[in-house]
């Protein structure tokens, strides 16, 4: 068990969302972005982290999210876009975590493009989980429907399907809320496990636009393929966004 479990100020969420220095090494755009999110016990969340991270709660409730969405323009520093290789779709699974310094940010389980250039970069140079999977998405009257099968071996998964709409007005989350708590997150962490090493990187945008969503379609897949039971019914929290202009700031110890 866990000795206590304590939800971070909003102080030092807010923090997060100031500009780093120095300057970025990537830039792309999100597009289109989902937000599907179960409660957990943070417990089992705690027990998958490396040392040097804990769980991080909302109201004493760790958290696993569901994410597609599209990477648009990605390209280094000094570069253009890559036609064939800056846009690709990404499907994630992660979870919130804090590090010694009281900073929070974001943990995941796996990462799946198509792109095995952006993949080996992510495995190579930011030690993520990136999986190689095949995609197809459709966008018609504003309804995104969002295919995914993850590649197995010599084979394919069993398809992972999204269908959510966007709806109602655009808003900001409020600082302290759930919603600010799932979606406004600025640094992401890693682990070296060859140097041991934790390392950690941020992230810099604007507040997402987020809106209500109608969600007609969703998968638990995700959790399975990671070594998660999967969550009874349906996300607690289903968020939507039109997506934002991105920096991508070094990882660093």
């Amino acid at each position: 068990m866990l000795e206590s479990i304590s939800d971070l100020p909003v102080e030092a969420r807010l923090r997060e969302r100031e500009r780093p220095a120095g300057s970025p090494v990537m830039y792309q755009r999100w597009d289109e972005l989902l937000f599907l999110h179960w409660p957990v016990d943070p417990v089992l969340v705690q027990e998958a982290l490396p040392e040097g991270l804990r769980v991080d709660t909302f109201e004493g409730q760790a958290w696993i999210g569901v994410v597609p969405f599209e990477m648009r323009d990605v390209r280094p520093r000094g570069l253009p876009a890559v036609p064939g290789i800056s846009n690709f779709p990404e499907l994630n699974l992660r979870t919130y975590v804090i590090d010694a310094q009281d900073r929070p940010g974001v943990w995941f389980y796996s990462l799946d493009t198509p792109q095995s250039l952006a993949n080996w970069i992510a495995r190579n140079l930011f030690f993520l989980n990136y999986r190689m999977a095949r995609f197809r998405i459709e966008a018609k009257d504003g309804q995104i429907r969002y295919q995914s099968e993850l590649k197995l071996g010599e084979s394919w998964d069993e398809p992972q399907l999204y269908d959510w709409t966007r709806v109602g007005e655009t808003f900001e989350a409020e600082p302290g809320s759930l919603d600010f708590f799932l979606a406004e997150r600025y640094r992401l962490f890693a682990y070296n496990p060859k140097k041991k090493k934790l390392l950690t990187g941020q992230v810099h945008h604007a507040p997402y636009p987020l809106q209500r969503i109608e969600l007609s379609g969703f998968s638990k897949r995700l959790f399975g393929s990671n070594g998660i039971a999967e969550p009874a019914g349906a996300p607690l929290s289903a968020l939507g966004s039109a997506g934002v202009q991105v920096e991508i700031f070094p990882m660093e110890p």
